[in-house]
């Protein structure tokens, strides 16, 4: 099976949008892995904890299927994180799934990979994907190519069941 990366953000991650998206992806067999811009025990904003085993610049898209960008207030951090960016962009030439999901869009919009392409996010990064290209929908998940984009919490299990679907 597939093995994804997550991002999340070293505080305020948001909890469901890593752990349901997560759990829905390891559910269908595929091996999960975390990252961020520090090693270690990380909480999120709902009182959650997860293990960062990776930094950003550990990571290598020839050893992944996919990269998924959690959202949460510290998200934000990674907007314009050249590390981040880059990411988005590697993944995104490799022809590997690029997902994000709540704030977290607005990092793909930035690293310019949104551009003429449908996608979602929390309705405060709206501005920013239009600004940037994206063609705002609004929809709880949004599928353009090998890019998925979701709103928010109340979206991260289908968010993960619909990266699954992809990577089959």
């Amino acid at each position: 099976m597939a093995k994804i990366v997550f991002v999340i953000a070293p505080e305020n991650f948001r909890d469901e949008e890593l752990f349901h998206t997560k759990e829905e992806l390891e559910k269908a067999g595929h091996e999960t892995m975390i990252a961020s811009a520090k090693k270690g025990l990380i909480k999120g904003n709902r009182g959650g904890s997860a293990e960062a085993i990776m930094l950003l610049e550990e990571i290598n898209a020839d050893d992944f299927s996919a990269i998924v960008f959690v959202g949460g207030r510290g998200a934000a951090q990674y907007f314009e994180n050249d590390t981040a960016l880059n990411l988005a962009k590697e993944f995104y030439r490799a022809g590997k799934i690029v997902a994000a999901i709540c704030i977290a869009p607005s990092i793909l919009a930035n690293a310019g990979i949104l551009a003429d392409k449908k996608a979602t996010s929390f309705p405060s990064e709206k501005e920013n994907l239009e600004a940037k290209g994206a063609k705002y929908t609004a929809q709880p998940i949004e599928v353009s190519g090998r890019i998925v984009t979701a709103i928010g919490p109340e979206a991260a299990r289908e968010f993960g069941k619909t990266i699954a679907g992809l990577l089959k």
